[in-house]
């Protein structure tokens, strides 16, 4: 037998032994309730269907508990949030197309409008609901996600962190304080070493990139993320020969050099490096790069309470252009910004083929939200959602970890694939199959009589508290409204 086939034919006991290790440090974990939530987490796993309601799965034969368990579980269980995340970190993580981590950062929303005694909820902004084009506000949990991505087409990526973004929180500085916490965690657990690649963040326009890299400044991280298509940017401020060839007659230098404007092509002058690349997808890509373009900031918004000279923060801006989309939309033009300078024409590829990887965490929310019900449940408190949140990334990290192993029970309509390429849904299918070759540090349960609960025919005396809907806090859009708010 040879090397690569020993290699292959180990393949499976190898994601068992992996997956029994992350279950034993994931039931050390759940510090109160652990019995019911790690059973919970099964029976996510083992449900037949997609999960519609959290009551369903004590239904299921690998849930050996009541559903009054189930829920005390939730509402009082306790969750080891912090080692949580350090053993997410220490698994295997995937790795990009040139080698390095990438991490991709976005936001998904748990939709709560018919919830008015849950607190903590925000008006979620989301796309074509009931039929409708027009986007809308709708009341809920937004929940702001972290995962290592993949390379080449997949819908597989490796959640690492959830936070939920509260009423009187900036995103941006509790993505950044996540971010970091993630770095830290990845460093900390040997998955980043000194001399490698710094690791790549990948945001969408929601986030500022030049506001998020100085945020994350000293780490070794390079933030990529998309531009509004209306930004203007500067280029890099004039040397004084360039200045005084420029202006004979003197003045005083500029803080910033001439205006870029992303509508106005004869603003644009030549790239600094330019690619075409032939696709399957997109059809003829043609890129182009600008090096050392910066916004220019002023103390307004978001930079309102910094102290000193507002930050020149320069970066690599990149022009994406397909000739097609897979949807058959329009292809308009990608703007993207990374805070990596001098690049070369490949690595402008290695930034642009990055961004577009960011798209499998969407499907990761599909996944999650359709098939393993993560916004399903009716729980009051945001603090039995976040419980909830993280038995579903647990739950998602099981189905990776065994996707090796598992066969391809795949429906008489649906095409085989092959095991390395099995979806998540396709893997949850067998995993009822696979769990008996698992390691299950759950206890079984021990008998108890149930409660007498509220006598029949009395009414509920206790009402519950109604919430408001929205932010708490505002910045400030000047610095006269800013004092005036001190004052």
């Amino acid at each position: 037998m040879t090397t690569g086939s020993v290699s292959v034919s180990l393949l499976p006991g190898i994601a068992a032994e992996e997956a029994s290790r992350f279950r034993d440090d994931f039931y050390e974990c759940l510090l109160a309730r652990g019995d019911a939530l790690f059973e919970l987490t099964d029976a996510l796993l083992c449900a037949d269907g997609p999960v519609t309601a959290p009551v369903d799965l004590t239904l299921v034969a690998e849930h050996r508990r009541g559903h009054g368990a189930m829920y005390d579980a939730l509402n009082h269980g306790n969750v080891d949030v912090p080692r949580l995340r350090q053993v997410l970190a220490g698994l295997p993580m995937p790795r990009a197309a040139d080698g390095r981590l990438a991490l991709a950062v976005d936001v998904s929303n748990w939709l709560r409008s018919d919830a008015p005694t849950s607190a903590d909820r925000l008006f979620c902004h989301v796309y074509g609901r009931s039929g409708r084009s027009s986007d809308q506000f709708v009341p809920g949990w937004p929940y702001s996600f972290v995962a290592a991505l993949e390379s080449g087409r997949t819908s597989w990526c490796q959640l690492l962190d959830a936070v939920r973004l509260g009423p009187a929180d900036d995103v941006a500085e509790v993505t950044a304080a996540q971010v970091r916490r993630v770095v830290t965690d990845l460093i900390e657990m040997g998955r980043w070493h000194h001399g490698e690649r710094n690791i790549l963040i990948v945001f969408d326009a929601g986030h500022d990139a030049p506001r998020m890299a100085h945020l994350l400044a000293g780490l070794p991280v390079e933030v990529l993320g998309r531009m509004r298509s209306d930004r203007v940017m500067r280029r890099p401020t004039p040397t004084l020969k360039e200045y005084a060839v420029a202006y004979p007659l003197g003045g005083r230098p500029p803080k910033h050099g001439k205006e870029f404007r992303f509508a106005k092509p004869d603003t644009w002058g030549d790239p600094d490096a330019s690619t075409t690349q032939v696709t399957d997808r997109y059809g003829i890509a043609h890129a182009m790069a600008w090096d050392r373009l910066h916004p220019r900031l002023t103390t307004r918004s978001a930079w309102i309470d910094h102290t000193g000279a507002l930050p020149v923060i320069e970066g690599t801006l990149i022009r994406l252009q397909v000739n097609r989309l897979p949807g058959g939309g329009d292809p308009l033009p990608l703007w993207l910004w990374s805070s990596a300078t001098g690049l070369s024409g490949e690595a402008v590829d290695v930034r642009w083929q990055a961004f577009l990887r960011r798209f499998d965490l969407e499907h990761t929310f599909r996944m999650i939200k359709q098939t393993l019900g993560w916004t399903r449940p009716k729980l009051r408190t945001p603090e039995a959602g976040e419980r909830w949140t993280w038995l579903v990334i647990a739950a998602h990290t099981q189905l990776r970890l065994t996707r090796e192993a598992a066969a391809d029970l795949r429906r008489p309509w649906e095409k085989p694939a092959e095991p390395a390429r099995l979806t998540p849904a396709r893997v949850r299918r067998g995993f009822r199959h696979l769990r008996p070759h698992l390691h299950c540090p759950a206890r079984a349960p021990k008998p108890s009589t149930p409660g007498p609960g509220r006598p029949l025919g009395s009414k509920n005396r206790r009402h519950a508290t109604r919430y408001d809907v929205g932010k708490t806090t505002r910045r400030p859009e000047s610095i006269i409204e800013r004092d005036s708010l001190r004052g």
